[in-house]
């Protein structure tokens, strides 16, 4: 504890990331996309005039906001973005969440960063256990009482998707407080809530461009919701960083978004190699979860998942293992490339036995 902290500092548990590896490894621990982005951003890299960075960026970032609009079939004031998903999360935590003597409602397995944000805020949370098929039971809700609710979907880390009609299901239900709905894995197989934004003003749906777009490294996030919604997005920001995103990442943005053929054969070439590998996994012995997203959730049955993270670590394979209790027995398997999962299996097979598999 440093003496020139604020109080409450030394009492926050931070969000652990992924481990980032400073050696050559095969990378599949951080849901990264195995494929590059498309040409469009490679040439807006080589070409972005320079001297644009000596002014300040537009604040509203219009042009970012009418290709996503344009993308999504909404208006440009139903978008809100910020740098990567992460910070319009936090941003939507702070605005619509902190509600003294309200709990937020949370499935007890899913993004970790929402119970960091609920301490750095000092917002009350209400965990709820998932179903036996490793899902969250949206009925399970409250539906009175509460400060809103937030979930990803796909789920992270077990990969389910609840489809477009059962989020409508629960938003007739949810009227008084805002349901937040993380589509940070959108584009591997399920299905977006978007459409669902125009008849129900409590709903925002949060994403990325760094997981289907291939844009980790630019941290580029976006919301969609009722302009009352996004106006509370924008006075938090306003009060925080009114420039959130440089005028390089936008034009990346745009490009990324104009590229449909290309988002849409990383997509599927995710895909594919997603369920060839669940079935080999599965013929090792392995249970798999069925997956809407860029990973796999894998339980080694009867072998210790840390050996075998451990194990694949020394092949030089990064893997993420959750120490933390209920989660202890699986690993999350990000999709990699094809070359990338067949040395994944190759060096399971190769394991002995008392290494896990």
């Amino acid at each position: 504890m440093s003496k020139f902290w604020s109080p409450g500092v030394e009492s926050l548990t931070p969000y652990v990331p992924g481990e980032q590896p400073r050696q050559r490894m095969i990378k599949l621990n951080t849901n990264e996309n195995p494929y590059p982005p498309s040409e469009g951003v490679e040439e807006v890299l080589r070409h972005f005039p320079c001297e644009q960075l000596r002014r300040y960026p537009d604040p509203e970032s219009i042009a970012l906001r009418d290709m996503l609009a344009r993308t999504y079939g909404v208006n440009r004031e139903q978008v809100f973005v910020g740098n990567g998903s992460d910070e319009v999360l936090a941003f939507a935590f702070r605005a619509f969440f902190q509600r003294q003597g309200e709990a937020l409602a949370i499935p007890e397995h899913t993004y970790s960063f929402y119970p960091v944000y609920c301490q750095l805020y000092g917002i009350e949370l209400q965990k709820l256990p998932l179903n036996d098929r490793w899902e969250i039971a949206l009925e399970d809700f409250p539906e009175t009482g509460h400060a809103g609710i937030a979930f990803a979907n796909p789920n992270a880390p077990t990969g389910h998707a609840h489809g477009r009609q059962a989020i409508k299901s629960l938003l007739e239900r949810q009227r008084e407080r805002v349901v937040l709905v993380d589509e940070a894995y959108d584009g591997f197989g399920g299905e977006s809530a978007v459409p669902l934004i125009d008849d129900h003003p409590n709903l925002l749906v949060t994403s990325t461009f760094s997981k289907s777009r291939s844009l980790a490294g630019m941290r580029i996030g976006f919301a969609i919701g009722s302009r009352a919604l996004i106006e509370g997005l924008e006075r938090i920001k306003d009060s925080f960083n009114s420039y959130p995103l440089d005028p390089l990442a936008s034009a990346v943005g745009i490009a990324a978004l104009e590229d449909t053929r290309h988002h849409e054969e990383c997509c599927r070439a995710v895909m594919a190699t997603r369920e060839r590998t669940a079935r080999e996994l599965e013929d090792m012995g392995m249970e798999v979860l069925p997956s809407k997203a860029n990973f796999l959730f894998v339980r080694p049955k009867h072998l210790e998942a840390a050996s075998v993270a451990a194990s694949l670590r020394t092949a030089g394979i990064l893997v993420r293992h959750f120490s933390k209790g209920g989660l202890s027995d699986w690993l999350r398997i990000s999709i990699g490339s094809d070359e990338e999962m067949t040395a994944l299996l190759e060096a399971l097979r190769s394991l002995p036995p008392s290494s896990g598999a």
